[in-house]
């Protein structure tokens, strides 16, 4: 189930990058009540999600190359490290370590992890990340604070 402050912030998104530990499928459904979603697996979702969801999306928004993954089959995911395994990305969207990051890499692409949207891990508070994307301007985001 989707805390309601999630309805709120992205009541006018156009689309949903989910970084993986999803958690249900119902989680899904109520995301695409609000927009299209790319969603993958997380390392901590059991094989009914893992068997609808990629290890890796792909897809292009706005004009840019959007890499999603959860990113622990990178062992401990950084920035450099996930430029260095999707060199064609503008934009990298992960999740694995839940905590909230907005970074740009080589000054050409943007990594973001959202943070976990979710009941608090490892004491870390809840967020998610809006990304601002207009065709010919670098992208702006920002971390939403849940909670």
């Amino acid at each position: 189930m989707l805390r309601p402050e999630v309805f709120t912030v992205f009541r006018e998104v156009d689309h949903i990058l989910h970084g993986g530990d999803v958690g249900t499928l119902d989680v899904l459904v109520e995301l695409q009540t609000l927009a299209q979603v790319t969603a993958v697996y997380g390392n901590s979702d059991d094989l009914a999600i893992r068997a609808k969801l990629p290890q890796v999306a792909e897809v292009e928004l706005e004009g840019f190359r959007i890499v999603v993954t959860h990113g622990d089959q990178l062992g401990t995911p950084t920035p450099a490290k996930l430029r260095a395994a999707f060199p064609a990305a503008e934009i990298i969207i992960y999740g694995h370590s839940h905590r909230p990051l907005l970074e740009l890499v080589d000054r050409t692409v943007t990594v973001m992890n959202p943070g976990g949207a979710g009941a608090p891990r490892f004491g870390i508070p809840p967020s998610v990340g809006i990304l601002e994307l207009e065709p010919g301007i670098p992208p702006r985001g920002r971390i939403v604070a849940l909670g």
